[in-house]
């Protein structure tokens, strides 16, 4: 199976700044994704400016990575949005941006009701599983997604041919 690009379907919309996904934040992250059979999958290149000690990718900077990879399996595999509930991650390894891009791959593993929980795994430059994080998730059916979240259908997601 091979990686399916994901549109990010949000970028026109007035107002849209994401930290983690939008291109068009000067400070953001600039994430995009691909789908790969059950996972979402990001590459990112860390930048010095996001280090927190001498080389090392800030934890914080890891979380937001965890935190939005999450969201876009609700996105994309749930075909809904929600919002965070609790994040829980631990830190194994320091990820040197020296090693250049990082990977990420995030699936769900749960839902009950309206929670759903995702795992996340980022691997560095050289294939070192550095942190992992388990995300849950309050989700809303879609047409309350549409309304309060902008969630614009998962057709929107995926470039028509």
């Amino acid at each position: 199976m091979s990686m399916i690009p994901i549109k990010n379907p949000f970028v026109n919309l007035p107002g849209y700044s994401c930290f983690g996904c939008s291109p068009n934040n000067e400070y953001g992250l600039a994430m995009e994704f691909f789908e790969d059979g059950d996972s979402i999958i990001s590459f990112w290149n860390p930048k010095n400016h996001f280090s927190g000690f001498l080389g090392v990718l800030h934890g914080g900077i890891q979380a937001t990575l965890h935190d939005e990879i999450a969201s876009w399996v609700v996105f994309v595999k749930l075909k809904t949005a929600g919002y965070t509930a609790d994040l829980s991650i631990v830190y194994k390894n320091p990820v040197l941006i020296s090693k250049g891009s990082i990977k990420l791959v995030s699936k769900l593993v749960s839902q009950e009701g309206n929670f759903a929980t995702m795992h996340t795994e980022l691997f560095d430059g050289s294939g070192k599983l550095c942190s992992e994080s388990h995300a849950r998730y309050f989700i809303v059916p879609e047409h309350i997604a549409q309304k309060k979240f902008s969630y614009p259908g998962i057709d929107a997601f995926y470039t028509s041919n």
